[in-house]
């Protein structure tokens, strides 16, 4: 199975692959929190990703706060493969307005085109301005909207490492 499969699953599917513990969690939040087992730990077997959601005192919070996470996960971590770069990813950008990445972190669309992104980079051994390129943007767009989210940005930077490459400061 691919990233793609796993992450655009239904959550039903998504949680039949994982392993749910649910524990109490330490910190503020008065006397329900700290009797009952709130505090839920995915861990996605066949991918072998953890992800955890604490912060509610609701189980069921937890749990679709943690299901959330574990799909960004999926689209940061892990690599699908590319047979045709271009035909991938022009319509991820082609689908945009005006032909720029312009997808905040809160849009539906904005994981899974990090995650087709990322998979660009892999290919291109990170070199930004062949990924834009190949999707039809510039490098500046294509760097801002990979700058948006911290956690995209620092996967980027590994890559970049990876293959041998100096890491990108934000702008």
């Amino acid at each position: 199975m691919t990233r793609s499969t796993w992450a655009n699953g239904s959550d039903a599917d998504l949680l039949a692959d994982c392993h749910v513990d649910t524990y109490r969690a330490s910190g503020p939040g008065g006397q329900k929190r700290n009797k009952t087992s709130s505090a839920v730990r995915l861990r996605h077997d066949p991918s072998g990703l953890i992800v955890i959601a604490e912060e509610s005192r609701s189980q069921h919070e937890n749990k679709a706060k943690a299901l959330k996470r574990l799909r960004r996960t999926l689209y940061l971590i892990l690599r699908d493969p590319i047979e045709n770069v271009p035909a991938e990813t022009l319509e991820l950008v082609a689908a945009m307005p005006g032909g720029r990445l312009d997808v905040n972190p809160k849009h539906p669309a904005f994981w899974p085109a990090v995650g087709r992104l990322l998979d660009l980079l892999a290919v291109v051994e990170c070199q930004l301005s062949t990924a834009a390129e190949k999707i039809g943007t510039t490098t500046a767009n294509l760097s801002d909207f990979l700058a948006q989210d911290p956690k995209v940005w620092q996967e980027v930077n590994r890559l970049r490492v990876q293959y041998g490459l100096k890491s990108l400061r934000t702008g």
